[in-house]
Order: C-alpha cells, then structure tokens, then sequence
C-alpha cells in the first residue's frame, strides 16, 4: 500500500468517525428538546394564598388546581402533590396562577411569635405602667432599649449606690397588650408603678438575664425603675456604653469653680478667714 493510499484510507475512517459523532449529537439534541418540551402536571394556586394558611385548607378551600406546562416551564421545588403541604403553613404568599413550591411552605412552629425566634433568641413579656412601656406610642415591629435604675447595697446605707444605665440594645417589639386592649392575645402581669401594660420583647438569652436582674430588682420599690427607650426607625446609632450615678450627674458638664461654690467648698474657708 503505497503512502497516498494510506492516507486517504485514514482520511475517510476520520471523515466517517465524525460524521458518527454529529449524528449522535443530532440525535441527543432532539430528544432533549423532545424531553424539555413535554408536558408535565404541576399544581398551581387557583387563588391568592395567603402567608399563614394551613396547608389542610389551602386543599379543604380548593385553592388548588392543576395544569399542563412544558417540563423546562417546571419551577424549582415544585410541588407534585396536594398531600405535601397538608401538614403545613404558608409562610409567604401565592398568588392565583403562581406554581406551588416547598419555599412558600413551612413547618406550623415557624409560624406567630415562635416563627420569629431563632438560636439563642427568646421572647420575654414585661409588665409595667403605661410610661414604663410606652403604651400608646410603641407598635409591633418597633425596637426598643431597657434602661434600668438600680441602687446597690455594699453593706450599709451609706455605702449604697445609685446607677443608671442602658442594660440591653436595640430589642424588637414583638407585641404589646394594655388594659384599655382586652383582645390582645398578652395580658398585662405585677410589675412596678401600678402596672397596666405589657409589651412583649425578642432578645437573647443573655440579655434577658440583665433584664431580669433589672426587673426583680425595681419590683415594689421605690428607689429601682426600668423603661423602655424607642428608637429611631431608620439609621438608629448608639452612644458608648456609659454608666450614670449622682455624682457623674452632679459634676458632668460643670467647671471646678462653680462645683466648689454649689457645695460650699471654699466659700466656708473664706468665711472663717476674715
């Protein structure tokens, strides 16, 4: 076999492996348009569900309804069937038409004040009187921070001290309850100055240990007392962490002069010398 001939020999075997190559490609194309194409059956929402409706009457109210769509038209996690959310709760909303997918449902104890925890957080209900709470004025959804007044005994009254200082920051208000509000679903509980309301706070579950050191502490007297400060709805900031007692009241801001004329210091030794 000469040398030409070989070559041309190896040019056709190429020329027909390539040609088995398009023609495989070619047929693999087609049936996976063929397969994207199909249609499937896919549940739809035949109307607006909304955000916390049990999966049992989304099926119970026929808020479902299936239809025909292209595979590719699928949308991810969507749900084959009815019986998959019967045990549970929409946790966002679908609108008629929307296919049903495993994101917009969830376990039942996702859902009311447990919904809106997670990890270390926890809900803790504080009761007081209406300045203490801010009853009227703070809503659902707004944060707030825990100040608390608190004097410590370090032995005797005279070895007392007074403090005042912001425990915890930027806590959400999860709910709030007064006694001019009986359908609310908290009720107001003992608490400082005559309580008749209550507000229900997310924080973790170091901080709820402050609050309730600062809670215990000013039940029935007169010398404690916590409130709630609001904070601003946007781009709220926070000063640094201060401490306040009688004496930083009594000295901050004023010059050593007028502090010694206010408390008598030099103005007495002046007095005797004349």
């Amino acid at each position: 076999m000469t040398y030409r001939m070989r070559n041309i020999l190896i040019a056709v075997a190429l020329a027909g492996f390539a040609a088995l190559l398009v023609t495989f490609y070619i047929s693999n194309y087609k049936k996976s348009v063929q397969h994207s194409r199909a249609s499937v059956t896919v549940l739809v929402a035949a109307k607006d569900i909304p955000q916390n409706t049990t999966g049992a009457d989304v099926i119970a109210k026929g808020m479902l309804k299936t239809e025909q769509v292209m595979r590719s038209a699928v949308v991810p996690g969507a749900v084959a069937s009815a019986d998959q959310i019967r045990s549970l709760v929409a946790t966002q909303t679908t609108y008629a038409g929307e296919q049903i997918t495993n994101a917009r449902f969830g376990p039942e104890v996702q859902q009311g004040v447990p919904g809106q925890l997670s990890a270390t957080q926890r809900a803790v209900q504080l009761s007081g009187d209406t300045n203490q709470t801010l009853a009227g004025i703070v809503q659902t959804g707004d944060y707030v921070d825990f100040e608390g007044v608190v004097s410590v005994d370090f032995g005797g009254s005279s070895s007392s001290l007074t403090f005042s200082r912001i425990a915890v920051r930027n806590l959400k208000v999860l709910a709030v309850s007064t006694a001019s509000s009986p359908t609310t679903k908290i009720t107001p509980g003992g608490g400082a100055g005559g309580s008749n309301s209550a507000v229900l706070l997310r924080m973790t579950d170091q901080q709820a240990q402050k609050v309730a050191l600062v809670y215990a502490t000013a039940r029935g007297s007169s010398n404690n007392y916590w409130t709630l400060l609001l904070r601003p709805g946007l781009k709220s900031q926070d000063s640094p962490n201060s401490v306040e007692t009688p004496f930083t009241l009594l000295t901050d801001g004023i010059a050593a002069g007028t502090l010694r004329i206010a408390l008598g210091i030099g103005v007495a030794s002046q007095a005797g010398g004349h």
